[in-house]
């Protein structure tokens, strides 16, 4: 897609440092592949956050030692819960030695210096550095890349940079490792409002999939920033006790990394849950949990006799249900879950979803719904929604509580867009949705019906409406319910309904910012047309030749080259899929790339990706990515122009045309001129959100095609 764009500050979708976090990658990415240096690189940020708390303490101290103060006494940062750090492991030190050949060895005494000196943070740390794989001149880069990084002082603590830095690299890299949808970093937005709403004050704390332990860090948050006015008495660690598993071991190790370095306990281990569960006899009093959405590879056909599966098997290709189950399983008589689903879960019929989700709700077990906007989590689209289950809701009665409701909320229209794939919940969005939940939980005068927002459910209308759990389907008046007529439930309570829905709103907000930045534009048009200017540059200079395989990861579209209407969906052009069935071999497109094909010697053969955010394409087909200084959309039209395309046939070679070839080499070799400037970023905005509009009408137009579609097949 175009390059990256710079958003305000303050937000947990950008903490400013977008440049300098693709130049750690790409420092690294000569010598190791994806999944390897996403870890290096976050361990030397782990190290760069410890240093910098610890810098900052050391020079206060420095500046109390008239007064007493030893800046070299390790007590006086333990008494801070700031991690001690031994000379050697002491960033400046690394810094100044970063051009060595021995920077490898340095990093890794430093990360065993500093686990001797710290027995919290024993067997965590990575020490690898040193492996002759590992490029030492780009590991020195990586430093000195780092060190304009500050993650670890009060400000950035405060602002939780190092787990943003986290959520930024699972976000980039997932795909590479085949997590789509799966491993991620759960926003803080959404484990604010999941922990304000089940409010974890007192007893043990569970998440079966912690990742890197957000959940447990923000209902620490929740509990000090409540600590007077609730019981707590400031006594924050006293009051929980925390349970965690995480089956990714690295992820494993940045959980125990993410606790160790806010002084917070608690018992992490590390394994599948499903098949290793390592708290087997708890029941926790509250479950916070962001599971992976809709993983299929989770073993299920060796668990079909569980005993967590008390509503019934959850199917072997998809685990929702086997999540659900299994907190469910581990709650208390009267303990709360609160966890992220995608919301397909909410209205399911395959594999005995469906059955699962009538015995949770028959067994009363529901207390809330809440669907939340898209684009809220960095790895996926797919559109979730939060579940809040408690036992003991058929003994409410007696405390004057809503015992046979189940409250829902829309909350899919609110937050606001920080960049064109990423939303977020505002603190006014948060407050809306948990006090709309508390009071209703309070049986409070405060509580209404909204429509559109919520609405209190008997638990009858619910089993009436086909256990559907969409909150859509009863905060709308004249909501749908089951009917006798043509079986339309399945579509129109389906995820399509949804995605059309969301699909359409997103082309009208993109027709507003359209619009501003036509006026940014026209603000800018003297200073754009005086100081544009143009510079000849090589093919080469402004485009990369893209290597990146499918692998073991999930299969997108495919994609293909046509003789006149460019780059397509392969399903378009033929009735059948024609690719081999393994597709690991096929190559990575993502939007804005150019798929470059030295075989076609017509139009098609060369486009750049607007239909899709990732495809793959034969082997075959070169991929060229626009080097990110450069406006991706502006190059693109430059090397699909009637002239380039001339151009290109130009350096081909063969005697018969149609098996004439173009090698990528040449076409790299040709030189044109660029459009450079400072001003260039006005145009470049409007091209972006031009590109923008232009994908989400063809979205809308194909979630249009497919609703329609099923529609009308059910009134056959």
């Amino acid at each position: 897609m175009a390059r990256p764009k710079k958003q305000a500050n303050g937000t947990a979708a950008n903490i400013g440092y977008e440049a300098e976090l693709w130049q750690m990658a790409d420092a690294l990415r000569g010598s190791m592949d994806a999944a390897e240096y996403k870890h290096v690189a976050l361990g030397l940020l782990f190290l760069k956050y410890i240093s910098d708390a610890f810098e900052e303490k050391h020079a206060q101290l420095e500046s109390e030692r008239s007064q007493g103060a030893d800046p070299e006494d390790p007590d006086e940062y333990r008494a801070l819960n700031i991690f001690w750090v031994p000379p050697e492991a002491r960033w400046s030190h690394l810094k100044a030695q970063a051009k060595q050949p021995t920077i490898g060895q340095l990093v890794d005494d430093a990360m065993a210096g500093i686990e001797r000196d710290n027995p919290a943070l024993k067997g965590v740390l990575p020490k690898e550095y040193a492996r002759p794989a590992l490029d030492k001149q780009r590991l020195g880069q990586l430093i000195d890349l780092i060190s304009n990084i500050r993650v670890g002082d009060a400000e950035s603590r405060a602002k939780d940079v190092l787990g943003r830095v986290y959520e930024y690299f699972l976000s980039q890299f997932a795909s590479a490792e085949g997590k789509k949808g799966g491993e991620f970093y759960t926003p803080r937005c959404v484990v604010r409002l999941l922990v304000e709403m089940i409010e974890p004050y007192k007893g043990r704390v569970y998440d079966p999939c912690c990742g890197s332990s957000g959940m447990f860090v923000q209902s620490v948050e929740f509990i000090r920033a409540h600590a007077n006015g609730n019981g707590n008495s400031g006594n924050a660690k006293a009051d929980i006790s925390i349970y965690g598993q995480e089956s990714n071991y690295t992820t494993w190790r940045l959980a125990k990394m993410n606790l160790a370095i806010r002084g917070i306990d608690g018992q992490i281990a590390h394994g599948d849950t499903f098949h290793n569960d390592r708290f087997p006899d708890l029941k926790a009093d509250f479950i916070l949990a962001n599971p992976p959405f809709n993983i299929s590879d989770w073993g299920g056909d060796r668990l079909r006799d569980d005993k967590r599966w008390q509503y019934g098997v959850p199917p072997t290709g998809n685990a929702n249900f086997a999540w659900v189950q299994h907190m469910i399983y581990h709650l208390a008589p009267k303990g709360v879950a609160g966890f992220i689903l995608g919301n397909i879960s909410l209205t399911s019929e395959t594999g005995g979803e469906d059955t699962i989700r009538k015995g949770i709700v028959d067994a009363n077990l529901v207390d809330c719904i809440v669907t939340l906007p898209d684009r809220l989590f960095y790895s996926t689209p797919i559109p979730a929604g939060i579940w809040i289950l408690r036992r003991g809701r058929d003994f409410d009665r007696e405390v004057n509580k809503p015992n046979r409701e189940i409250l829902f909320i829309d909350a899919s229209r609110l937050g606001k867009s920080v960049t064109r794939t990423h939303r977020e919940l505002t603190d006014d969005d948060l407050e809306r949705i948990a006090c709309t939940y508390r009071n209703w939980q309070k049986c409070s005068d405060a509580y209404l019906d909204v429509e559109g927002f919520c609405r209190r459910v008997e638990l009858e209308e619910v089993i009436a409406n086909g256990y559907n759990l969409l909150p859509a389907a009863y905060v709308n008046q004249g909501h749908l319910r089951a009917t006798g007529g043509p079986q339309l439930h399945d579509v129109i309570h389906s995820n399509f309904r949804n995605e059309t829905s969301q699909s359409l709103d997103r082309v009208t907000d993109l027709n507003k910012a359209f619009e501003e930045s036509l006026k940014m534009a026209e603000a800018e048009l003297r200073i754009l047309e005086q100081e544009i200017e143009f510079k000849s540059m090589f093919l080469g200079d402004i485009l990369i030749r893209s290597d990146e395989r499918l692998g073991n990861a999930e299969e997108p579209e495919v994609l293909t080259c046509t003789e006149s209407g460019g780059l397509i969906f392969q399903r378009e052009r033929f009735a059948k899929r024609v690719a081999t069935e393994d597709a690991s071999d096929y190559k990575i497109v993502r939007m804005g790339d150019i798929v470059y094909n030295p075989y076609l010697l017509w139009k098609g053969s060369i486009d750049q990706c607007w239909i899709a955010e990732i495809g793959i394409t034969s082997p075959a087909y070169e991929v060229l990515r626009v080097r990110p200084e450069f406006d991706a959309t502006i190059v693109g039209q430059l090397v699909t122009s009637p002239e380039m395309i001339r151009r290109y046939d130009g350096i081909s070679f063969g005697t018969v045309q149609r098996r004439r070839r173009a090698p990528v080499e040449k076409f790299l070799e040709l030189e044109v001129n660029v459009p450079v400037g400072a001003s260039l970023s006005a145009i470049s905005a409007l091209l972006d959100c031009a590109q923008d509009s232009q994908f989400a009408c063809r979205s809308a137009e194909r979630a249009i095609k497919s609703f329609v579609k099923r529609i009308c097949e059910k009134l056959r």
